[in-house]
């Protein structure tokens, strides 16, 4: 059971995860009070025509710095392949490009990231603190935020409503 109350039906997308520990990033999560726009006025970065996505909540770990998600269809030299479809970088000039219409087809942008370190993430799931369930590229850009938990479960089978108060997130 996830007792972390900042983890309660969050769904995180697993960006790393090796000898060291392990980092993602909560996707259903947006912000309220704090739009990219908002981010972006800081910033020598020009606003750009087009609609901005929505800033999420990434984690509690370094609520200052940007992260984003994008689709691999845009390319970037400073990126971590997440999968062939998914991947990940706080490099700003992403932010740049998309200013000028040059950015990735679907992105997520968060401030922080949720972090683990060795062993922790394994130790949460042997007992039951996470419901680990393969990515879907859908559920992370274009599903509705407030449905992505119970989306997330529903794609694999699961009626997340079964739990009850067992599983702290998909």
């Amino acid at each position: 059971m996830m007792l972390d109350p900042r983890f309660a039906e969050t769904v995180v997308y697993i960006c790393a995860h090796n000898h060291e520990g392990a980092m993602g990033l909560i996707i259903n999560q947006p912000l309220k009070d704090l739009s990219l726009k908002d981010i972006l006025s800081n910033t020598e970065i020009p606003l750009p025509a087009e609609p901005l996505p929505p800033v999420y909540l990434g984690g509690p770990v370094e609520t200052n710095n940007v992260c984003m998600l994008y689709s691999t269809d845009y390319t970037l030299a400073n990126h971590l392949a997440v999968s062939p479809l998914v991947a990940f970088s706080r490099d700003p000039r992403l932010l740049r490009d998309l200013a000028v219409g040059r950015g990735p087809r679907e992105l997520l942008v968060t401030l922080g990231y949720s972090g683990w370190r060795a062993g922790q993430l394994e130790a949460e799931l042997s007992v039951d603190g996470w419901l680990a369930l393969p990515a879907i590229q859908e559920i992370i850009f274009t599903t509705p935020p407030a449905r992505r938990w119970r989306q997330a479960a529903a794609a694999h089978g699961i009626d997340i409503g079964l739990f009850g108060n067992v599983v702290g997130s998909a």
